[in-house]
């Protein structure tokens, strides 16, 4: 039996089975990248709801682990070695379980190198923008007057978009025929982006034919349909 009782975040969300990875995330296009990969995977694992609206990253317990205050976290506690391993930050974690499984990463070194740039294209770039823009539009930015800042960001959404559109030309998949911790990456915030913010007019969605054949595809997969209502409101 695992032992937890050395990381604080175990005493606020205690865990009922230690020896499984335990998740600490809410159903945000950060949150669900991690569970629909440890759906994909089949990796075993125990969500715990973390409360934004509550603030709850930024209770003690939750920063002992995540620093950033911002969700995913996790503690795997069968890490390299056979020891605890606790991580933040969506890309970190989404590397870290598919070289922990060998999975979801092209093996060719020059492919897999490849796929976490893309990853690191959702982190630095689309992550970021799409949020704001998010702020601006649906959020308490769209109070503000000055619609320069939702002009900026609609703007660069689209551009982004383009990169991402170009990129999936002729392609099933980011990487090409496999599927990666790169689409992975990238399908939650393609879905808030047009969903849940309804930012689709704003960023001329409906011009694009790659991206939404390819969002099709990826909320189709019976792991990525689990993994974005992962982990549930208690």
């Amino acid at each position: 039996m695992a032992d937890l009782s050395g990381f604080p975040i175990a005493s606020r969300w205690p865990a009922a089975h230690p020896d499984r990875i335990q998740l600490y995330s809410t159903p945000t296009p950060n949150g669900v990248k991690v569970s629909i990969a440890l759906e994909e995977l089949g990796l075993p694992y125990e969500p715990h709801f973390v409360d934004i609206g509550q603030n709850q990253t930024w209770t003690p317990e939750f920063l002992s682990l995540n620093p950033n205050g911002k969700i995913p976290a996790i503690i795997d506690p069968d890490g390299p070695g056979g020891k605890p391993l606790p991580l933040f930050e969506s890309g970190a974690i989404l590397l870290y379980l598919a070289e922990k499984t060998g999975r979801l990463l092209p093996a060719d070194p020059g492919q897999r190198i490849q796929a976490i740039q893309w990853v690191f294209f959702q982190m630095g770039g689309v992550g970021p923008i799409f949020g704001q823009l998010g702020y601006f539009h649906k959020f308490a930015g769209r109070e503000i007057e000055d619609k320069r800042p939702l002009q900026r960001y609609a703007a660069e959404s689209k551009r982004l978009l383009g990169v991402l559109e170009t990129r999936l030309a002729g392609r099933p998949w980011i990487m090409g025929d496999e599927y990666s911790i790169a689409d992975i990456s990238l399908l939650g915030w393609v879905r808030n982006l047009i969903g849940f913010y309804g930012a689709g007019e704003l960023v001329e969605y409906d011009k694009l034919t790659e991206i939404p054949r390819w969002l099709e595809a990826g909320l189709a997969r019976p792991a990525v349909q689990r993994g974005l209502t992962i982990p549930a409101k208690p």
